[in-house]
């Protein structure tokens, strides 16, 4: 269990953070004073046109979480697997003095929101950050969609071809709307789980108890909004929606890989009542930068490792800042037998397979360090021995070099020593 059990919300991640009193607009201002500050967790307290609503990004990074939880890297990862493979039932609570009721907007207007508009690039003022809990026909599902701000009190949300799309058109087929929630600020368990996905049906809410009891050492409180969907009870926003029958256009975005999305035709999704905390404080994800790495690669580190350690066993699993928390993971191992290296690149890209590069490397290299890797690269890579290049595979679709077949070449290279061989002539002194 974690040693720092205080920390429980959202906001509890942000205490120490630097805060910026001066009044930051939400066109274009966040992304502007974030990166003249390299991307550092940061609290504006002053967001323009909100009645003293308050916004925070770069929160989450690897580094940092596992700094607060004092933890390792490679026991968060496994802790992400165990949590996924013991799913706990969170507890709902009746609490009207629920956190996340302290305030509800009289008449809904998410304009007044601290929704930021990030990027010129982008269609306007997006949620990036916020988390959709959507339940129909017996299955819940909680899952990042990102949100465009039509207008007062509609957004225009992508649905990638998995869960919540496939329950969309299922509903839709039936003629029904679907009762939602859209929660921003959770805790970071829930944030974690959220950004996680199955092969089978699995309630993600099930994986952020788990997380939540594991990590906090107590139960996930959950509170009902009055369209009977559960969300955290801490969470600095809690808003009830609908995913309608009709869809608008949604994009240009710039997304993960930092490239501009396109526009396609997606749900409309109409908002019936706002709840937030006292003050609260809107997550604002940066698209492209620290968190959005963070919450795509991390909860994918577990699936490789995992596959890994099928083959030989593995230390650690890192989702690089270059391939954009998603097409490229460097992963240390321990060989035991000659070829091991080889045996863990097939294993990687099979548990993970959107991923279009693999690096494996001893467990004596840092594996989030690039400088350490690019060393082992040199000094224990032979290119046209140790290198397995695939055709014709899968590619993601966040890559903009796929094929127009949607097919890519894949790259995985073993930078370890064979088992058994005197290494100290590769073994730096710095």
């Amino acid at each position: 269990m974690a040693r720092r059990a205080l920390i429980m919300s959202f906001r509890d991640l942000l205490v120490g953070v630097d805060e910026v009193d001066n009044e930051i607009n939400v066109n274009h201002d966040m992304l502007e004073y974030s990166s003249s500050i390299g991307h550092r967790a940061v609290i504006f307290n002053n967001v323009e046109g909100t009645n003293g609503l308050r916004s925070a990004l770069n929160v989450l990074a690897r580094d940092r979480l596992c700094s607060i939880f004092e933890i390792t890297p490679e026991e968060l990862i496994d802790i992400l697997a165990w949590a996924m493979d013991n799913p706990t039932d969170p507890v709902v609570v009746d609490n009207k003095d629920a956190p996340v009721f302290e305030n509800t907007q009289k008449s809904v207007d998410l304009t007044k929101l601290p929704i930021p508009w990030h990027y010129p690039e982008d269609r306007g003022r997006y949620q990036s950050a916020s988390v959709i809990i959507a339940q129909y026909g017996g299955i819940r599902n909680m899952s990042f969609h990102r949100q465009y701000l039509r207008d007062a009190n509609h957004c225009v949300s992508r649905f990638v071809p998995r869960h919540l799309r496939t329950m969309t058109d299922k509903a839709r087929e039936n003629g029904d709307e679907i009762d939602i929630a859209v929660v921003n600020g959770p805790d970071a368990t829930v944030l974690l789980a959220a950004a996680m996905s199955f092969t089978h049906d699995l309630d993600e809410l099930t994986v952020a108890a788990a997380l939540h009891q594991r990590l906090h050492g107590k139960p996930l409180e959950l509170v009902t909004l009055s369209n009977g969907i559960q969300v955290p009870a801490d969470s600095e926003y809690a808003m009830v929606a609908r995913i309608t029958l009709e869809d608008d256009d949604e994009g240009p975005y710039v997304d993960i890989t930092g490239t501009v999305d396109d526009v396609r035709q997606e749900p409309v999704i109409e908002y019936d009542t706002i709840h937030h905390r006292d003050s609260a404080i809107f997550h604002a994800l940066i698209p492209a930068e620290v968190e959005h790495r963070t919450l795509m690669g991390l909860p994918r580190a577990p699936t490789i490792k995992s596959a890994v350690n099928e083959v030989v066993p593995c230390s650690d699993v890192y989702m690089t800042d270059g391939g954009s928390g998603w097409l490229s993971a460097v992963v240390s191992i321990e060989p035991q037998h000659e070829g091991d290296g080889v045996k863990a690149i097939h294993a990687a890209l099979n548990g993970h397979r959107s991923m279009k590069q693999v690096t494996i490397v001893d467990i004596d290299i840092d594996c989030s360090n690039p400088v350490r890797v690019e060393w082992a690269l040199m000094t224990r890579w032979q290119p046209d021995k140790d290198t397995v290049i695939l055709s014709g595979q899968k590619g993601s679709s966040l890559d903009p070099s796929r094929g127009e077949d949607g097919l890519t070449s894949k790259i995985g290279i073993d930078a370890t020593l064979p088992p058994g061989i005197d290494r100290s002539p590769y073994e730096s002194v710095l």
